[in-house]
């Protein structure tokens, strides 16, 4: 027989049933820890889940209220972002018109210089032709003097004689219809 045996077949008694000393001691045990786990370590875990509860639901609180605020200020931005747009789309539209209105005025500037161009060459020309008129009217004045010399063959020298008859001679020219010129 082993040790174990020996010592218990020396007491008697069943090993599985306890002491009465073993009972109480363990009755007593049990209620300590009891109180322990129940007065001390309980309210400590539940404090510390509450505060992981609390913690947990402030960060989702906090989560929530940072998301609200985000959309907030995207809605903030996407308004802004539209009143940019619109802004930008007026501005546009002023500097097009301010381009037509320019584009207007040169035009105008342009085609006023144009008109005074003209004016001035219209000016020009027409100088050039009373001009030319008067240095045309002094040369046939003078071939016809001394064509008009050589037929009648008198000296048609005087001056204020050869203008009346040149000027009597232009004015005949004129006054005639176009078919016979």
């Amino acid at each position: 027989m082993t040790m174990a045996a020996t010592f218990l077949a020396a007491e008697g008694e069943s090993p599985l049933i306890p002491h009465a000393y073993e009972l109480v001691v363990g009755s007593f045990a049990f209620l300590v820890v009891f109180l322990v786990v129940g007065k001390i370590l309980t309210p400590r875990i539940q404090k510390t889940l509450a505060e992981r509860t609390e913690a947990i639901e402030g960060g989702i609180k906090k989560a929530e209220d940072a998301q609200a605020e985000a959309q907030r200020t995207l809605e903030q931005y996407r308004a802004q972002l539209a009143e940019a747009r619109q802004e930008a789309a007026r501005l546009r539209e002023e500097a097009r018109e301010q381009g037509a209105q320019i584009k207007a005025e040169l035009r105008e500037e342009a085609q006023a210089e144009a008109r005074r161009i003209i004016e001035a060459a219209h000016a020009q020309i027409e100088a050039d032709r009373q001009q030319a008129l008067n240095q045309l009217r002094g040369e046939i004045g003078r071939l016809s003097t001394e064509l008009a010399s050589r037929i009648v063959g008198e000296s048609l020298e005087d001056e204020v004689r050869q203008r009346r008859i040149v000027d009597r001679f232009l004015e005949e020219l004129e006054g005639r219809p176009e078919a016979v010129r």
